[in-house]
């Protein structure tokens, strides 16, 4: 378990982002726009639980409680939604390293912690997707926990230990089980702009198959599906920045603009959102 005296707390209260009772099923399609995250009903529960009996026996109960945790990661009670997801197993470790990894990415300044943080979620994703390889979004978690681990260590470290090919499978495997899941898009997007500005178009071609062409296909692929996400305006902006400099700095802004004046579902893109109006301001 992660020390509690890393869990700053969520500074952006609203009570547009409780989903108390039946709100959550209902604004699930627009909260998990980006993700394709399942709705945890007892069906959805019973199915997995069916196929892998070790994972528990009461399925409404533990529909119950994944409901939960999700509804205290989309108030940005980030500590409980972690921890209800890490009591689930398997099954609730989406939850687990979504709100652990956000946390850690907006509300963490130590580098060290936020490093140890990522290392934490990168276990916790391999051994989901050990257990649970039938869904789609273990792989894109693994994905999104080594590629924070990348930039938390900086990306020639990473290159040097291998992380990239490990998104890249992971990333990869994600889109061919959802191609239209535009959190895994975006990250495809930036894989190849942060490569490409690393270390080079030529070399990030012919040892990565990175490429400037492609980085900016697969975020403008995630906008069209999620226009009205901070985050993949944010990442467009963060990927034209990698690849263009301030060539493209207009561009850039704009990006960031559209971001900063997003209405926010929930507590992360309320945080996605700041970091945004930060950048312009």
């Amino acid at each position: 378990m992660m020390a509690k005296k890393n869990w700053k707390v969520f500074p952006h209260k609203n009570k547009a982002f409780d989903y108390a009772g039946d709100k959550l099923a209902k604004a699930w399609p627009k909260l998990h726009a980006g993700d394709l995250e399942p709705y945890p009903d007892v069906k959805h529960v019973a199915a997995l639980l069916k196929a892998h009996p070790k994972l528990g026996k009461d399925a409404t109960v533990i529909a119950n409680q994944l409901q939960d945790a999700w509804r205290d990661f989309h108030r940005g009670d980030f500590q409980q939604a972690y921890e209800s997801g890490i009591a689930l197993k398997a099954l609730g470790a989406s939850v687990a390293i979504k709100a652990a990894g956000i946390h850690a990415s907006y509300l963490v300044d130590d580098e060290d912690a936020k490093t140890n943080r990522y290392e934490d979620l990168v276990r916790l994703a391999d051994e989901a997707v050990s257990i649970l390889p039938e869904l789609a979004n273990n792989h894109y978690r693994r994905a999104f926990a080594i590629g924070r681990l990348s930039q938390s260590i900086s990306i020639a470290k990473a290159l040097a230990q291998g992380l990239a090919g490990k998104v890249r499978e992971s990333l990869d495997t994600t889109l061919k089980m959802a191609p239209k899941h535009a959190e895994a898009l975006t990250a495809m997007g930036l894989y190849h702009a942060e490569i490409v500005n690393k270390v080079g178009g030529m070399l990030a071609k012919l040892t990565y198959g990175a490429n400037a062409a492609d980085s900016e296909k697969h975020l403008k692929a995630a906008l069209k599906l999620t226009p009205q996400s901070p985050i993949a305006w944010i990442e467009y902006g963060n990927g034209l920045l990698l690849l263009h400099g301030d060539k493209r700095e207009d561009d850039v802004a704009e990006a960031y603009d559209k971001a900063a004046n997003s209405k926010p579902l929930d507590a992360m893109e309320a945080l996605d959102a700041n970091w945004a109006r930060e950048q312009i301001e």
